[in-house]
């Protein structure tokens, strides 16, 4: 067994012991690597969206994660003195603060410990080994007291008051760049009385209210729109009207498109479209999902009295949600019965509601600060896992995060007094979906999701355990007495689930450490207590996944096998990703035989057909959307592995076809329930018309509306569409053109890829090619454009 991995512990009341892996003493971490000088250029050269020359990145760094950096979290004002134009300056400005904070906050048991903290810290993100949540890099370092969470979970009850304090406590959430949740269920319906005479109005009208204002808010004062997530209860007498008022709203916004409005994200029609600001979600008991396998009846209950207002069929209410997701991907399901069985502090409260994002999910008024591991860092050139590296980072990053907690600021009183009593933390990872594939293991397997599991259970089992060896020192969290037999029976759940690992597919190294550390990690806690209440999700690490270098981000399988690399200088460059060759080492294939099969991949965009490939290694290379995209069921089934292992949730959108039914989504949400899932949203390609890059064909046929309008009707092409590729040559540059086609078969895109990339050839051939693509949209007949394009 590995030293790191022992069942010995590491309990030192005097303070948190530090040890070295990636550092030596006496040499800073940022003079182990080489550095270079790069331009930080976002878009067009010429004009560019962004840009900050004579940047200084490590080497090891690509172009892609420089821009992203330079962009999002070098602090001060471009081109002032203040402005941040180093690596060193970003990471010396985080880790430094975090390791004063946590000087003075007493961690420590030697001064030398808090300085291998220090460098510890700094390596480990100077490696993208793993990276905190965005307000982390925004703020720390920058002000005094930093706001450093990005989840945050409100509450409301039934009187104005606290319906008006629940509108003024988000948009200063809004405001500080993050998002919320809540859940409305305390609020009576709309057809039950007031005090005063009359009925109330019903959650779902405040809905409308709150989405106005966080329209018009926005997150940060930048351009994305705020994060919002409503949840209701099924029982609730409004419960009907919830899962259809945004359906409803898409019918609108689909007639308001046809009869020309501008639909688009800011235009004037999408604004006038409501609820659009919130992802909306159900949340479900055992006995309701138990209800609809048995097609029972299930009573609608009022919120001022728990009289019954209406007994429908729990079945029908399912078809309900399904068909509502299925018009437009809302509302998604939150599993009430399983998110509070493995609540670690009920006697403080149930969980009722979630991030934006679904997968912090806690009692009501509280944060949650993040951070992402990359496991590709901790993948061995023979495809095993590097334990006792893995173990290293989760033990720095879990107390630079516990370190985080306390100097941080919140939006409310509420909430920062709940942050510092539960002391909540969200560790997760990236790049599953690349380690996999890299190990040629299919991301729908049983050996894919025994590994997914195994790592989890490993990540969570040891932060649980260093977050008990802090507690030694420091104390546990302070709901931990009133919680103590909750909590520690939630931790026996997870240890009973590790063992239940199948170990098909998974390094013996692995799975034996994920079981070691839960023993250790159970035994130290009840000893000592646990400094957290809560010490894991899986986030979606959009952003800090770009700043890592990472081929897939959280929990996904990669998008696809080709990407666009950006090159130093400029231009962009087609290239097959890094986890391909991998995998094809792994699966023993000759380097001649890489080197066909990645020429194939870069010409055509697919490895289907490739030469030397054999058809069973074919499930190793499928990826979310495309010919050979993973089934839903592939994303719920490894979803359902991973779950028992995580204190949180899972931030994941579960992709459909266009052409699936109302039954198929229904049914994903049965399995999600069987699976043990806590929350499971539903995608189904073009369901969200008044989304540019997700929407469908118009229906055939112009209405009345649109023969009336002034302005042109653009006809977009749903996003899986058949495609032909031609090749051609043209005074010596090679090039592919590629039509892609309604399901009439019709041209609605054209895209030309010349052989030199980056060129002013290539450049003009783009530009051509949109201008054709987005006159064939707009209903240009094609014999006009080959007539007035033809011979010039």
């Amino acid at each position: 067994m590995s030293q790191s991995v022992s069942e010995s512990t590491r309990v030192n009341s005097e303070g948190v012991v530090v040890e070295r892996r990636l550092t030596h003493e006496g040499v800073h971490p940022f003079d182990e690597i080489e550095w270079e000088i790069r331009d930080a250029v976002i878009g067009d050269p010429a004009k560019p969206a962004f840009e900050q020359r004579g940047v200084e990145f490590p080497k090891s760094w690509s172009q892609n994660a420089t821009n992203i950096v330079a962009q999002k979290y070098f602090r001060g004002q471009i081109g002032s003195p203040e402005r941040e134009n180093s690596v060193k300056q970003m990471i010396g400005r985080v880790a430094g603060t975090i390791a004063n904070w946590g000087r003075d906050g007493g961690y420590f048991a030697s001064d030398a410990d808090a300085d291998i903290f220090e460098a510890e810290l700094t390596a480990t993100l100077l490696h993208q080994e793993v990276a905190f949540n965005s307000p982390v890099w925004f703020n720390v370092g920058f002000e005094e007291t930093p706001q450093c969470s990005a989840c945050f979970i409100l509450s409301v009850e039934d009187t104005m008051e606290s319906i008006l304090d629940w509108n003024t406590k988000e948009g200063k959430i809004f405001r500080g760049g993050s998002g919320s949740g809540i859940n409305l269920s305390n609020i009576r319906g709309s057809m039950e009385p007031l005090k005063k005479g009359g009925t109330a109005s019903g959650p779902v009208s405040f809905m409308r209210g709150a989405d106005s204002w966080a329209g018009t808010i926005k997150s940060g004062g930048k351009t994305r729109r705020a994060a919002k997530m409503v949840v209701l209860d099924v029982d609730h007498p409004d419960v009907e009207h919830f899962i259809t008022c945004k359906a409803d709203e898409e019918k609108k916004a689909g007639a308001l498109r046809d009869a020309g409005f501008d639909m688009s994200i800011d235009g004037d029609g999408f604004t006038s479209i409501q609820y659009q600001n919130a992802n909306n979600s159900v949340r479900v008991s055992d006995e309701f999902m138990q209800a609809v396998a048995d097609d029972a009846e299930w009573n609608l209950l009022a919120r001022t009295d728990g009289s019954v207002t209406k007994t429908l069929s729990a079945r029908e209410l399912m078809e309900k949600i399904a068909q509502a997701a299925w018009d437009c991907a809302d509302p998604g399901i939150q599993y009430d019965t399983i998110i509070n069985r493995w609540h670690t502090c009920p006697e403080s409260g149930r969980i009722n509601a979630s991030n934006p994002c679904s997968e912090y999910m806690h009692v009501d008024d509280s944060a949650c600060n993040l951070a992402s591991i990359n496991l590709m860092k901790f993948r061995r050139e023979d495809g095993s896992f590097d334990v006792d590296g893995f173990c290293a980072v989760v033990d720095t990053v879990l107390l630079a995060q516990e370190i985080i907690v306390s100097p941080s600021s919140y939006p409310t009183e509420e909430i920062g007094a709940n942050a510092r009593a539960f002391r909540q933390l969200g560790l997760g990872y990236a790049n599953l979906g690349a380690l996999l594939m890299s190990n040629g293991m299919p991301y729908d397997s049983d050996e894919g999701r025994n590994v997914a599991a195994a790592i989890t259970s490993l990540m969570t089992g040891r932060a649980y355990r260093r977050s008990a060896e802090i507690s030694a020192t420091m104390g546990p969290y302070d709901a931990y007495e009133l919680n103590r037999e909750p909590h520690n029976q939630v931790m026996r759940m997870h240890r009973d689930a590790a063992y239940e690992i199948d170990g098909e597919g998974v390094y013996d190294e692995l799975l034996e450490a994920a079981r070691v550390e839960w023993d250790v990690a159970v035994a130290t806690g009840e000893e000592h207590g646990y400094r957290n209440a809560q010490a894991t999700v899986l986030a979606p690490t959009g952003t800090i996944s770009f700043l890592m270098d990472c081929d897939t981000t959280g929990i996904e399988p990669d998008f696809s096998l080709v990407k666009f690399k950006e090159l130093v200088g400029g231009g962009n460059m087609t290239i097959v990703n890094r986890s391909v060759p991998l995998a094809l080492r792994t699966l023993e294939y000759s380097e001649s035989e890489i080197g066909q099969i990645e020429a194939y991949i870069n010409e055509h965009g697919t490895i289907i057909g490739a030469p030397a490939l054999k058809d069973e290694h074919l499930p190793v290379f499928d990826v979310a959307v495309g010919e050979r995209a993973i089934s839903h069921t592939g994303h719920i089934d490894m979803m359902a592995a991973t779950q028992p292992f995580l204190s949180g949730a899972i931030s994941k959108t579960v992709n459909m076809p266009n052409t699936a039914t109302v039954e198929d989504i229904a049914d994903a949400y049965i399995r999600g329930w069987e699976g043990g899932l806590k929350a499971l949203a539903i995608y189904r390609d073009g369901s969200k018309r008044t989304q540019p890059l997700s929407t469908g064909a118009d229906k055939a046929g112009p209405s009345s509306a649109v023969a009336t309008s002034a302005h042109p009707v653009r006809r977009r092409l749903p996003d899986t569409r058949e495609a032909t590729t031609h090749h051609f040559s043209i005074a010596g540059h090679d090039g592919y053109i590629t039509v892609g086609k309604y399901e009439d078969g019709s041209p609605g895109e054209v895209f030309v890829k010349m052989a030199k990339q980056g060129s002013t050839v290539a450049g003009l051939a783009d530009s051509l090619a949109i201008c054709i693509s987005m006159a064939l949209q707009h209903g240009v007949p094609l014999e006009i454009l080959v007539d007035k394009l033809s011979h010039m």
